[in-house]
């Protein structure tokens, strides 16, 4: 895992500039996935998919995760009232036609992100509660080694003052345990992925 700058995301011709410009740039990090192709993306994106969701990971991470539904829980931030298509509008409401009839991904209930859509070369989820609405990407690029490799931006909007403090508070939790346990699940998942039988 990497940290890239913002010039790493905003450089590329992703369809998610169109549609959510007025977020801003958080995070952005790559995963390495030796071996990877141009039309691995969909591999990968089901290799995600297979290794699990928050259940899956590391038990300080479930724990921070835990700790923060019992927060929201406590102080009403994740009432389905402060979500997408209730306080903020979905970004689905944005796509353009050829977006809106692409195939959307699969939502899970393990993952409290929801699908924005899918192509065969980038995806974009959704978050919003009282604190932000925010969008997980990923994309697929040719890396320095020539193998692909998967990319996340992590676009946010806070809501208000209250959303900029808790992007704030959390900033160390994400870079020292969230996205460290995240790398080695999401570049173990690309290691263990299931691969077809090599032809006679």
């Amino acid at each position: 895992m990497a940290r890239l700058s913002t010039a790493a995301f905003t450089g590329q011709p992703w369809r998610v500039h169109a549609i959510a410009g007025d977020f801003a740039v958080e995070d952005v990090w790559s995963f390495r996935t030796p071996g990877a192709g141009p039309d691995d993306f969909p591999v990968m994106v089901e290799a995600l998919r297979t290794a699990g969701g928050i259940d899956n990971q590391p038990a300080v991470a479930r724990f921070l995760f835990a700790v923060r539904r019992r927060l929201g829980a406590l102080l009403g931030w994740d009432d389905p009232a402060q979500g997408a298509g209730t306080r903020v509008a979905s970004l689905r409401d944005r796509l353009p036609a050829d977006l809106r009839d692409a195939p959307r991904g699969t939502d899970d209930d393990s993952l409290p992100l929801k699908a924005v859509y899918e192509l065969h070369d980038e995806s974009a989820r959704e978050l919003a509660n009282r604190t932000v609405h925010t969008v997980m990407h990923l994309g697929w690029v040719r890396g320095a080694d020539g193998d692909h490799e998967l990319r996340m931006a992590v676009l946010v909007k806070p809501n208000g003052r209250l959303g900029r403090l808790y992007m704030a508070l959390i900033a160390p939790f994400r870079h020292l345990v969230i996205y460290p346990s995240l790398t080695r699940r999401w570049e173990s998942a690309w290691r263990d992925r299931p691969t077809p039988p090599s032809a006679p």
